[in-house]
């Protein structure tokens, strides 16, 4: 959504095969009594890791996009807060950010890089929207998913309160970039 706001006509193929991508692991989970969901997988600090097709587990994170981003000429910086989110949307730019499907509630998970990093994120509900405008009460967020089978009337624009933003954000360790305007 932001590169077509952006003018880029791409599809999430188009986005994908220009994304690096880690084929070092396809990415499986275990359940540990102690540590509950583990994601094993690629390093998505740096790269796609999983076949999006056919594996929910599928996935990156927007230090991953920000390289995407910068093939387009666009540049991006990471958000981390609340004050971060409103300072980069009263400046014009849009917020990449990962959360989870209409902010629903989620099962926490630890992604574990080959390396033996340790990401927190969420199981099965994974996803990225764009953040583009707010007031004291409520995020205005784009999602181009549109309806499904889990939410057959989803619009592709609504608002989510600033606790469920900040609240399903934090479950993917407040991972977001703004993206600035060519």
């Amino acid at each position: 959504m932001i590169l077509q706001s952006y003018g880029f006509d791409l599809s999430v193929d188009d986005l994908i095969a220009r994304m690096p991508i880690d084929t070092s692991l396809e990415p499986y989970i275990v359940e540990d009594r102690n540590e509950g969901f583990l994601i094993y997988g690629g390093d998505i600090r740096n790269a796609f890791s999983g076949d999006y097709t056919g594996n929910f587990l599928a996935r990156s994170t927007g230090a991953a996009f920000s390289g995407l981003f910068a093939q387009y000429g666009l540049e991006s910086r990471a958000v981390r807060t609340r004050a971060d989110v409103e300072a980069a949307l009263l400046r014009g730019e849009m917020i990449w950010m990962k959360t989870t499907v209409d902010f629903k509630p989620w099962r926490p998970a630890t992604w574990i890089t080959p390396d033996g990093a340790r990401l927190k994120t969420v199981l099965g509900n994974d996803h990225a929207v764009v953040a583009i405008g707010f007031n004291n009460e409520v995020v205005v967020i784009r999602d181009v998913l549109g309806p499904t089978s889990s939410g057959r009337d989803r619009p592709l624009e609504y608002e989510v309160t600033w606790d469920t933003f900040m609240a399903a954000w934090g479950a993917q360790d407040y991972d977001g970039l703004a993206v600035m305007r060519p």
